[in-house]
């Protein structure tokens, strides 16, 4: 498995990784991606690739932490997709692992995102709200809302994690029913 920078080259590939490892909300993923290359050209866009073929995709874009001294510039993860008939190998750990290594060399002091604690804790996420953050939407559930403290972290780097506006105009923001069945 070799992990890279997204190339222009692989979008369509990445829509239909999307497309194929979230289901009935694979177009909403997909057009998030979209957006968010959009509104956040420095976005840290990683792919995992086995035999030329792109079976994951991590993306890390800019967001803010309005903290009592400051707002503070960090980062969100989301969306991680790898394909289904590639899941449990690694391949998203690793993503998540070179991704977070990359932002901890450029300064980034956290790193948020909305997802289940069992899987995310095993790459340094915990649970934000015992950390003394809070989640922009109370449509996130309290355990899924998650943060990993990087090198650039300091104490006093608490408060409101927001979202950066595309998440919002894609009603991306909390985690959603799966209402196709």
């Amino acid at each position: 498995m070799r992990l890279r920078e997204e190339l222009v080259a692989d979008r369509d590939a990445v829509h239909e990784l999307h497309r194929l490892a979230f289901g009935s909300h694979g177009e909403v993923v997909a057009a998030l991606v979209r957006a968010l290359r959009d509104d956040d050209p420095e976005a840290l866009s990683l792919v995992a690739e086995e035999d030329d073929e792109v079976v994951g995709h991590v993306l890390f874009t800019r967001s803010l932490l309005d903290a009592p001294r400051r707002l503070v510039p960090v980062q969100v993860l989301s969306p991680l997709a790898v394909a289904p008939d590639r899941q449990r190998r690694g391949i998203g750990g690793a993503l998540i692992t070179h991704g977070l290594r990359l932002l901890d060399e450029r300064g980034v002091p956290a790193v948020f995102l909305e997802g289940d604690p069992r899987f995310y804790s095993r790459f340094g996420f915990a649970v934000g709200g015992d950390l003394g953050f809070r989640r922009p939407s109370l449509r996130i559930p309290a355990p899924a809302f998650q943060v990993a403290r990087l090198s650039g972290y300091e104490p006093w780097m608490t408060g409101t994690f927001v979202y950066s506006a595309t998440f919002w105009q894609q009603d991306c923001v909390g985690l959603r029913e799966d209402d196709s069945g």
